[in-house]
């Protein structure tokens, strides 16, 4: 399985991307809270062994985050999705319909006057419908430190660390955390990004107005579910992972508001089924994938 800037599945995964977006627009104590929504539509592609699949997806989080008088805050994160995979050859289809719930902790605090440590441990269940959902579930943990070497630039190193299912030892990958006013238009970010199934990513953009913006966003994805007992893997897993990248527009009437639209392409895809034990019984890449969607935010 590809590793590397990874953390599986879609709408900024609430790790550090919960904690920055929520902290960034919070200088008061007390609670900020956050609801997310996404949808995202995957065009038809072709299998390397044959048929072709398109998808669907959709998700909707909320976080609260309490801010402390020492510049430090907790929160609590949830969201719900759904992956909808339509496969051209009914018979030999792997799956159906995934479902993706997550709960974090997003927490962070000053280890000095200008180093911030960022924090979430996070339980996931991806499982098809009709699959146990005890069997689904993962833990993990992403955190970092970043210092602010400047007004400018905030930088730092993270790490991430998540259990996966019939796979022995955690998937652990490196992360660095970015956020460079470059000039007045120009930011470099690591973070949230559009179109994309969560985890950090590199994030370029340019601000058009006060309220508008448009980016560039790449990240390396990769998200493992359980599957139900019928099928060609009766309670086995399934895999699908790509290296999505969209072009983003951006607009923001006022702080409390986002909302987006992105087109792009998922490439290097590639679908994977394990049997309950963890072995392969296939895998093939699918070509260059069409992608688009909406995504809008809400603070208060």
């Amino acid at each position: 399985m590809r590793t590397g800037l990874l953390l599986k599945s879609i709408l900024c995964a609430v790790v550090f991307c919960a904690v920055s977006s929520l902290a960034a627009a919070q200088e008061r104590t007390g609670w900020s809270t956050q609801v997310d929504a996404l949808t995202v539509f995957q065009g038809d592609t072709d299998l390397s062994k044959g048929g072709s699949f398109s998808s669907s997806r959709t998700f909707v989080r909320g976080s609260a985050i309490y801010g402390l008088d020492n510049d430090a805050s907790v929160g609590f994160s949830a969201s719900f999705g759904v992956f909808d995979y339509d496969f051209g050859d009914a018979v030999q289809r792997p799956w159906d319909d995934i479902q993706d719930i997550r709960i974090s902790i997003p927490t962070r605090f000053r280890a000095s006057e200008t180093a911030t440590v960022f924090l979430s441990p996070q339980v996931r269940w991806d499982y098809e419908s009709g699959a146990d959902k005890s069997d689904s579930t993962t833990y993990g943990i992403f955190g970092g430190v970043a210092w602010k070497i400047s007004d400018s630039l905030t930088i730092g190193p993270a790490f991430g660390a998540y259990s996966q299912l019939e796979e022995s030892g955690a998937d652990f990958f490196p992360a660095l955390l970015v956020n460079w006013d470059i000039n007045e238009r120009w930011n470099l970010n690591t973070g949230a990004g559009l179109g994309a199934t969560g985890g950090p990513g590199l994030t370029l953009g340019y601000k058009l107005s006060d309220t508008s913006q448009l980016s560039l966003s790449a990240r390396s994805e990769s998200v493992r579910f359980r599957l139900d007992d019928t099928g060609l893997a009766p309670n086995g897993v399934g895999e699908d992972e790509s290296i999505p990248v969209v072009i983003s527009y951006q607009y923001n009437p006022n702080p409390g508001m986002s909302f987006s639209a992105f087109v792009g392409a998922e490439f290097d895809g590639r679908l994977r089924l394990d049997d309950a034990s963890g072995n392969q019984i296939s895998s093939q890449s699918y070509d260059t994938a069409p992608l688009g969607g909406l995504a809008v935010r809400f603070r208060f």
